[in-house]
């Protein structure tokens, strides 16, 4: 068992992290200054992987006003990156996620007005600040394609701005919701049904990628309106269980246009979402969800004979169907009709219904891989895959 850290331990500690955060201010001051009066700049995507930091609980701006001439760094990155907004001309790809310090509520109204006719993609996100895209700006921007921030910042007014005429039609847009900020990022104003309806008349062929990260199921049913385009939803959690009626709402509201699902937990437990139901909730999902092409479970209890069934409903249109081993458990009566080892008679039948070779995932790391940088990385794919 470790040991607590003493105060000379603790002096360490603080003193590593003090380390690693000038570090990184030296490195984005590297950055920016060499980029700043690039005017050829088509595509800048930055990305702070702040993880190690997170775990420690200090993903907080605040520790950076701790390091030597923090300050003086902060305000020196930002105004950076406000001339390089401000000296590009043609800027088409704008991404700039959990970049502690760099990204101000400020920042995108100095963007030149040569990029923010070409601008396409823009993606900004950061749990400490506020709404980084004020109306005003993002009304400038009429020929974005594809858009990518926090739930909570995506208001209504945001929602009916984008469904203007006047504009581009939306093609993706990518939502990052979590749990932890809605302490202080309220869900209030966010879209209403009516306001999906709206953008979905002004963007017909718009679809939409959600990550809820520690969200209840209280929070995603009030996130979830049945006219959201919804292609894509990943649910991440360490502890908060998501329910079996959220999944039923999820299977009978998308059912013509999920194709991604991931269902993570990583939790102690493995709860079985098909207690008291004659139907399990997966099953019922890979059913009436006719698109589904990936799915990936870690953290529920999946019964073998619902994955046998989930692979034959779905057949080889399910490229990816990634379960942790940890994750499946076996009839205990199974024995009694099937002969052999039931993994191997597991891995036979879904390999079948696949039509593909299958196995379960035995390194659950694999599938667990660090939520902020998942979303980003798989915002890239989602908005490049138009």
């Amino acid at each position: 068992m470790e040991q607590p850290l003493g105060p000379d331990g603790d002096q360490q500690h603080s003193e590593r992290w003090r380390d690693a955060m000038a570090t990184f201010l030296d490195q984005v001051l590297c950055v920016c200054t060499s980029i700043r009066n690039n005017r050829n700049l088509q595509k800048l995507s930055l990305y702070g992987d702040t993880f190690m930091l997170q775990q420690e609980g200090l993903l907080d701006n605040s520790i950076l006003h701790q390091i030597h001439q923090g300050d003086k760094k902060i305000n020196e990155i930002q105004q950076l990156f406000m001339e390089l907004l401000s000296n590009s001309r043609q800027l088409r790809w704008l991404s700039c996620s959990f970049m502690l310090g760099l990204v101000t509520p400020c920042s995108l109204a100095c963007l030149s007005n040569p990029s923010a006719e070409t601008l396409q993609h823009l993606s900004l996100l950061d749990h400490q600040h506020g709404p980084l895209i004020p109306p005003s700006e993002l009304d400038r921007l009429s020929n974005i394609h594809s858009l990518a921030l926090e739930f909570s910042d995506f208001t209504s007014e945001l929602c009916g701005l984008l469904a203007s005429p006047r504009r581009t039609p939306l093609h993706r847009l990518a939502l990052l919701l979590n749990g932890a900020a809605l302490e202080f990022k309220q869900l209030e104003g966010t879209p209403t049904e009516d306001d999906w309806k709206a953008l979905i008349r002004a963007s017909a062929n718009l679809r939409v990628y959600i990550m809820a990260l520690e969200v209840d199921s209280s929070e995603l049913l009030r996130v979830l309106k049945p006219s959201l385009p919804l292609e894509r939803l990943h649910l991440d959690s360490y502890g908060t269980m998501v329910s079996d009626a959220i999944l039923e709402l999820i299977a009978q509201q998308y059912n013509k246009t999920l194709t991604h699902f991931l269902l993570l937990r990583d939790g102690p437990d493995f709860p079985d979402l098909s207690v008291n139901r004659n139907e399990d909730p997966l099953v019922m999902l890979a059913w009436r969800c006719t698109q589904l092409a990936v799915l990936v479970v870690h953290g529920y209890t999946v019964w073998s004979h619902n994955l046998v069934a989930i692979s034959r409903l779905r057949g080889s249109s399910l490229r990816v169907l990634t379960v942790s081993e940890e994750s499946i458990d076996f009839d205990p009566d199974q024995s009694l009709y099937v002969e052999g080892d039931p993994v191997h008679n597991l891995v036979k039948e879904v390999s079948l219904g696949l039509g593909h070779v299958w196995h379960p995932c035995l390194d659950f790391s694999r599938v667990l891989s660090e939520p902020t940088q998942h979303f980003h990385r798989e915002l890239h794919a989602f908005c490049t895959g138009m």
